[in-house]
């Protein structure tokens, strides 16, 4: 005999329909018990009574929305203050398919039909449940760690790296969504400006599917010739054109059982757009030169930084390929509109920058800096600013005057290397040896004073050089060629 089903509780929320007995009953069948409240404040105080009870705390928080999302927006508001936020279930109309979306995308653990009490419909409800629960555990364990004191931000090499970063808010409910659309296999079309990280929600999504299991294919649309994209995508047959010796399976095919990840899309040529559509509308596809055709299981995932819309109206991009692409859209927002992911993200890269076992510090004052500023590059461009913070630093201890960014105008960029450079290992030039023999050396020896005095004498590297007449990197291979030559008298220029 199995052992008998302990119920989870729910705290029920429905202003717009009752619940009643025989629903109570198909619940209990599905291992819910359901608590109804009556009002908002009903519910906070519930909440606050079970907070500090582990026995009578519940499961999750279940809605019944109307037309809009408000309700659940409160409801997460209430929730987000308990030691431990639960889950949120929402019901709503069946032909409500874009209010479900948005519950969805504003955090919704589940969203089912308002009618349906179904134990099968409950218990996937349950597991939907039980997997946001346990994301949530990781993601507060992972906080956990990335926390800094207001002295010091420590990062070792040889901590464990998360594959994403998904601590902000915004990120998780992003996360959370596409880990559920992730369960249908339904094409995908991901939005988000130039280095926001779409191929790495396209690899959750594979991750997070029933595909797992098999290959993660990828390709930016834009990076190849159109008839160099045509044969990698779909493939070609032995003596198909000159050149073309043996088979050779497209990308499509190399996918298969798993996940074709398309970058780009929006710069796929029209020729190349109407075939695409084809394969997709028929699952299957005929090589170059051949004439068998091929039977495919694989789920397609497609990202632009471009608006296809105003591309379909500039006659660039094909209307119906584009409802065959979008059946579940996701945006993946600037980096800007997720600050929290901003500090992880920086111990992620600087642990996977960091060679050997050394531990890297960065300054309250750097950390601040980095939150406040505005990233037009997004998560690439974070990277950048890294890296070139790594090669400035000297003692492993970032700050601010280590961070260049992008948009800095080119003479600030070089007076921000200069004076970390002069800051970290000053200049010293000797003075030249007495009686130097022969022209080339007098010529030598002339050169090193009038480079030595110009640098000395000025605020940055590039105004020396424009006090020499010469180019800035005209006067760094200039004191290459001195170190090599006179490494005693230039070895710290």
């Amino acid at each position: 005999m199995s052992a008998p089903l302990i119920p989870s509780k729910a705290l029920w929320l429905d202003p717009f329909r009752a619940l009643k007995a025989a629903e109570q009953a198909q619940l209990g069948q599905a291992g819910v018990l359901a608590l109804a409240v009556s009002t908002l404040d009903d519910l906070q105080a519930s909440l606050e009574e079970t907070s500090e009870s582990a026995d009578s705390s519940p499961a999750m928080v279940v809605l019944g929305l109307g037309n809009d999302v408000g309700l659940l927006e409160d409801t997460l508001a209430l929730v987000s203050a308990l030691a431990k936020p639960l889950p949120v279930v929402c019901r709503v109309e069946r032909r409500q398919l874009e209010l479900a979306i948005a519950a969805l995308q504003k955090g919704a653990a589940h969203v089912l039909a308002a009618d349906d009490f179904s134990p099968s419909a409950w218990q996937t409800a349950m597991q939907s449940v039980e997997k946001t629960s346990i994301a949530a555990a990781r993601a507060s364990h992972c906080d956990a760690k990335t926390e800094t004191t207001p002295n010091k931000f420590p990062i070792s090499s040889e901590q464990a790296v998360r594959s994403v970063v998904y601590v902000d808010p915004v990120s998780r409910n992003l996360l959370a969504l596409a880990q559920r659309v992730a369960q249908a296999n339904v094409a995908v079309l991901i939005e988000g400006p130039t280095g926001s990280g779409k191929e790495v929600l396209a690899r959750v999504i594979h991750e997070s599917s029933n595909a797992a299991h098999g290959p993660f294919i990828g390709l930016n649309c834009a990076a190849m010739p159109e008839h160099m994209i045509e044969d990698m995508l779909f493939g070609h047959e032995k003596g198909a054109f000159t050149g073309a010796v043996k088979d050779h399976r497209g990308l499509f095919e190399q996918a298969q059982g798993g996940t074709l990840f398309l970058d780009e899309i929006g710069e796929l040529p029209l020729q190349l757009q109407a075939k695409l559509l084809r394969v997709l509308q028929e699952r299957t596809l005929v090589r170059l030169g051949g004439e068998r055709s091929i039977q495919l299981d694989v789920r397609v995932v497609a990202a632009t930084n471009k608006n296809l819309r105003e591309a379909i109206g500039q006659r660039e991009f094909r209307e119906d390929l584009y409802f065959r692409l979008s059946t579940f859209k996701l945006r993946v927002p600037p980096l800007s509109e997720r600050v929290g992911d901003i500090l992880p993200l920086l111990a992620r890269l600087l642990a996977r920058h960091t060679q050997g076992t050394q531990v890297w510090r960065v300054s309250p004052a750097a950390q601040g800096l980095l939150m406040a500023y505005g990233w037009p590059g997004n998560v690439r461009e974070l990277e950048n600013v890294v890296q070139r913070a790594m090669v400035l630093c000297a003692n492993h201890h970032i700050d601010t005057e280590h961070l260049m960014f992008d948009d800095m105008p080119d003479t600030a960029l070089l007076s921000v290397a200069f004076e970390t450079e002069s800051a970290q290992a000053p200049l010293e030039v000797s003075a030249p040896e007495a009686n130097p023999q022969g022209l080339q050396a007098a010529v030598k020896h002339s050169e090193q004073h009038l480079i030595r005095s110009a640098i000395e004498t000025s605020n940055s590297r590039i105004e020396a050089a424009q006090k020499l007449g010469i180019s800035p990197r005209t006067l760094r291979y200039k004191l290459a060629q001195l170190r090599e030559s006179s490494p005693a008298q230039l070895a710290n220029a």
